[in-house]
């Protein structure tokens, strides 16, 4: 599991080498479209195959990523390994979005082994997130 802080302003790390992982995006600021259509892109670019979006605006996420798998594979169905599944939890504790991720969701293609825990805050809270991740 990896806990990713990402500020506003940040240069965005790499993870290809978690290809393929799946993802929960905690939005806990106000991001930018120009720079939500950027991580979007990272996403889907570093080889997320599931992501899962909760925090501000977290419904906006979901058609994001998928406008950015879209156009990462010219406007074509992307293969099936690389089809990237999305939700938001809109509405609901973040404990209920961990448990999703963490328990529920799959992806028909990979065993996900790898899970990011993306952070858009300009406050580091990688203990209090993980812990909860853990207990989830």
């Amino acid at each position: 599991m990896n806990y990713i802080q990402v500020k506003e302003q940040e240069a965005l790390p790499l993870i290809e080498h978690l290809y393929p992982f799946k993802c929960l995006v905690i939005i806990s600021e106000n991001v930018s479209q120009a720079r939500q259509e950027e991580i979007s892109m990272w996403l889907v670019k570093s080889g997320c195959v599931v992501m899962c979006a909760w925090g501000i605006s977290c419904s906006s996420w979901d058609d994001s990523v998928d406008y950015a798998s879209i156009e990462m594979f010219n406007y074509n169905q992307p293969p099936s390994e690389r089809f990237v599944l999305t939700t938001w939890h809109e509405n609901e504790p973040l404990e209920e979005a961990m448990f999703f991720l963490k328990h529920t969701i799959s992806h028909p293609e990979h065993d996900l082994e790898n899970v990011v825990l993306l952070h858009i805050s300009s406050k580091n809270q990688s203990n209090e997130i993980i812990a909860e991740f853990e207990n989830a």
